[in-house]
């Protein structure tokens, strides 16, 4: 049983896991996603949503601190430069799992994603930039439930016509 063992060593010594983790968590963010195995990737978003929260943070402490675990210069200023200026303003949950449906062909191991969520253009929504409104009632506002009159009708299809008989003329020459 595997009571209260908070720690996946996947198999590796203390130090063959932390040097597997750190190069991971450099791939991630230097190439914003990476393709693993699940075990790996629960792994590894352990080890690096701590470095991400403390990347926002510029100061030469945390600078330190992140590059004890990274080991990697290149990493750290990608990390601290890009990659903190897109997750400046999210609370948490720096890094999304998608799994593969279909498992690896050599030993069946469950294949997935990891990817930072900021740095995926698929995802996001054309209102994403914008806040997220507090929810409200249902009820529409006047403005918008009124329906239309008779004279804004008549406006709409008088200045329909000019735009209708520009066109027609355009297309005679």
């Amino acid at each position: 049983m595997r009571h209260g063992k908070k720690i996946n060593h996947l198999g590796r010594t203390a130090a063959h896991r932390h040097a597997l983790l750190s190069n991971m968590a450099s791939s991630l963010i230097l190439n914003k996603r990476i393709t693993t195995t699940v075990a790996k990737a629960k792994a590894l978003k352990k080890y690096v949503e701590p470095l991400l929260t403390k990347s926002k943070d510029n100061t030469t402490h945390s600078r330190r601190t992140v590059m004890s675990y990274l080991q990697n210069k290149e990493s750290v200023t990608v990390l601290f430069g890009e990659v903190a200026g897109r997750i400046a303003d999210r609370p948490g949950g720096y890094t999304r799992i998608i799994k593969f449906s279909a498992p690896r062909l050599g030993d069946a191991a469950e294949m997935c994603l990891l990817e930072l969520v900021d740095f995926n253009d698929i995802y996001k929504k054309d209102g994403a930039e914008k806040k997220a409104k507090t929810r409200r009632s249902r009820k529409t506002k006047k403005s918008e439930a009124a329906p239309a009159t008779e004279e804004t009708s008549a406006e709409v299809t008088a200045e329909e016509k000019p735009k209708k008989a520009a066109k027609k003329s355009k297309k005679k020459e």
